[in-house]
């Protein structure tokens, strides 16, 4: 995967601003996601426009292949079931009284309005319903509010609140029994917000109809037990995923999703790992903190950003990007004493990065204006006490000290009555 070129702010969340690509069964383009669906690919630009001066792009934005993780369920057809919409058709007809009993039976899940869950098939009441952090596979059929049909899949797999999907799925699914078939009515807050979605084609603002039917439900795997190359994948998973909400401006949920990346990377583990494998969990772990440090400064966060900053510095002390945004964070808290050695140190290590230059430049120039301020400032405050004295020029300048014009008036006036004595005398 490459890394995405230096940029600037503006096209965060831009779905437009995104190529897409004919990855069409990659996680990250699944309908249920908050991605826009677009495959996101190296194009010489970042995910800001117009700003030269802040932080270098994301480390490695391209959607890679996902190879299989064994013991993982894969998304596939199952042979066992039918469809949703036919067992709800099937249901509703054989019953109507239940089918009209069950149109009164909305939950509202957040209590306003926007999230509404009605069940049109029970599911196993004695099977405990999904937990945080296990996986689920579940069938869905995605349409708008006119009716039109968006998107649908047979077996979509994910975790439970690891932010895999939008909020509506992440949180009705917490309330479905195992076998449960429910109707979801999401309005775009928690669904694909403000920016819609390119594939599938959801507009913007648009509340979305989810038919869906939990199929299975088991707990996700044991991290400790994870080879080098599952815990490989699992932490770069999480941090695309972090990447796509990065993109779209969600960078509360982009930093949740580079914790969980974290967190998967600096697990104990049971097994031994190759050192080719150790360099591989160190170098997404200097990305995932470079990306974490991203997201904290688009947010303001600036301590977390600069702890996230030299976090990857300890691994890596001579990571450009990590250099670039801990100089960036340390000359938005106004410290550019300690601002100027770092950009200094990255700007010895890519010299003909304009990124960069132009921030040193915009530092040293700050740097100036501040002193200029203070020693107003100083004057101000100390008033005459901060200027010396200007006396008025004189005819004669005199640099003889007081002292010696004392002992010489002092020797004068002795020698004055001296004479008078031994004139006296004679």
């Amino acid at each position: 995967m490459d890394e995405m070129s230096w940029g600037s702010r503006g096209a965060a969340g831009d779905t437009s601003s995104l190529s897409q690509g004919n990855k069409c069964n990659d996680p990250l383009l699944k309908p249920s996601l908050l991605a826009s669906g677009d495959d996101i690919e190296s194009t010489g630009s970042d995910t800001d426009e117009d700003d030269s001066n802040g932080p270098p792009s994301l480390e490695d934005v391209g959607v890679s292949e996902e190879p299989e993780v064994p013991g993982e369920v894969q998304q596939g057809p199952d042979p066992n079931t039918s469809e949703v919409s036919d067992e709800t058709q099937s249901a509703a007809a054989a019953d109507p009284d239940s089918s009209n009993k069950a149109d009164e039976e909305w939950l509202q899940v957040l209590g306003n309005e926007l999230l509404r869950k009605k069940v049109l098939i029970a599911g196993q009441n004695e099977e405990p319903r999904p937990q945080k952090g296990q996986n689920v596979t579940v069938r869905l059929k995605m349409s708008l509010e006119d009716g039109s049909e968006v998107e649908e899949d047979p077996a979509l797999t994910f975790t439970v609140g690891d932010g895999d999907v939008i909020q509506a799925l992440d949180l009705c699914i917490q309330l479905m029994d195992p076998g449960e078939t429910a109707l979801i009515i999401s309005d775009a807050k928690y669904a694909f917000g403000c920016l819609g979605s390119a594939r599938p084609c959801v507009p913007a603002n648009a509340t979305v109809h989810i038919e869906i039917q939990l199929l299975s439900v088991a707990d996700g795997p044991d991290v400790e037990l994870l080879s080098g190359k599952e815990r490989l994948l699992q932490a770069n998973m999480k941090r695309e995923r972090g990447n796509t909400y990065f993109l779209r401006s969600e960078y509360v949920f982009a930093i949740s999703s580079y914790d969980i990346a974290l967190n998967i990377v600096n697990s104990n583990s049971k097994v031994e790992f190759s050192l080719e494998e150790e360099q591989e969990l160190s170098d997404v772990k200097v990305k995932c903190l470079n990306n974490l440090a991203a997201a904290q400064l688009k947010l303001e966060h600036f301590e977390a950003a600069l702890k996230s900053s030299n976090a990857a510095l300890k691994h890596q002390p001579n990571n450009i990007k990590a250099l670039f945004r801990k100089g960036k964070v340390l000359t938005l808290q106004g410290e550019y004493t300690e601002a100027i050695p770092v950009l200094k140190q990255a700007a010895r290590l890519e010299p003909s990065n304009k990124a960069i230059l132009v921030e040193l430049s915009q530092l040293l120039r700050k740097q100036s204006e501040q002193r200029t301020v203070e020693q107003a400032m100083y004057r101000k405050m100390l008033g005459d006490m901060a200027i010396p004295p200007v006396s008025s020029p004189s005819r004669f300048t005199w640099n003889i000290p007081w002292k010696w014009l004392f002992g010489a008036t002092v020797v004068a006036v002795g020698g004055v009555a001296v004479s008078v004595i031994v004139a006296a005398r004679t």
